[in-house]
């Protein structure tokens, strides 16, 4: 059985959901359709490239990830369909796509299939689900359109490095309010070698250790980890660290070693 994936920005309160899954159902009803997130913080692309690039990889070969964020198509943006990993990617290449991986794809369609409607404010439903059916069915992406060579660069801040010193930033803030940082633990590895360590945020809060979980610490307690992304994260055993410790995404943060 085929599945399709959706990723947007509609939220629940709306038909768009209902209605992007009534055109699959209806042209397929042989799929599966499986919610990634539908609470992407609006027109967010950095949120939507960050919440699939971390999930897209343990669903099976073939899945079909319709993304529905920020997809009005220009002269500059193109709709396109991708094959990559083993799994196809329908959105706008507004610079998302290189915020989900990090090689180029292996295979680009621009999309050049006509809309079912004369609208052009939804095109989710009005192109991607025909993207996604025309792969559910077997057929061949190269059908779609017109190949591509690549896909549009959009330069992501990384972690800058001195001796003894990173200089990072929150990038992400989770549900539960956790900090997610752009320091993963390979590149800490390599800076620190094993040497004590600050971590310094806003305020003057300094943690100088990193746990292997939440409840390492006690209730209430800031806690420092790897998070399963290997991604260094700042939390609140229980509580809600960006709005306790006023903290947000794009602030800096550093992790300074002893020399």
């Amino acid at each position: 059985m085929p599945i399709i994936t959706l990723t947007s920005d509609w939220g629940f309160k709306d038909h768009y959901l209902a209605s992007v899954k009534g055109k699959i159902i209806a042209a397929h009803s042989d799929v599966r359709i499986v919610d990634i997130s539908h609470e992407i913080n609006p027109f967010n692309i950095e949120h939507a490239a960050y919440v699939i690039k971390n999930c897209y990889a343990d669903f099976p070969d073939g899945t079909i990830h319709i993304i529905g964020v920020n997809t009005e198509e220009s002269e500059k943006n193109s709709h396109v369909v991708i094959h990559h990993h083993k799994q196809y990617f329908i959105g706008t290449d507004n610079g998302i796509f290189s915020m989900i991986f990090t090689d180029q794809p292996e295979k680009i369609i621009e999309l050049n299939i006509p809309q079912d409607t004369d609208f052009f404010t939804f095109s989710t439903r009005d192109r991607f689900v025909k993207a996604a059916i025309h792969i559910a069915k077997g057929k061949a992406i190269e059908a779609l359109g017109n190949p591509m060579e690549k896909i549009q660069q959009k330069i992501l801040f990384k972690p800058a490095v001195e001796e003894n010193l990173i200089k990072g930033m929150v990038i992400h803030i989770d549900g539960y309010e956790n900090l997610v940082t752009n320091i993963s633990k390979e590149l800490f590895d390599k800076v620190g070698k094993g040497k004590n360590f600050s971590i310094l945020l806003r305020g003057g809060l300094e943690i100088d250790a990193i746990n292997q979980s939440y409840q390492d610490v006690p209730t209430g307690e800031i806690v420092a980890v790897f998070a399963s992304n290997g991604l260094l994260e700042i939390a609140i055993n229980q509580g809600n660290a960006s709005g306790l410790l006023g903290v947000d995404i794009n602030d800096a943060i550093r992790v300074e070693f002893e020399e």
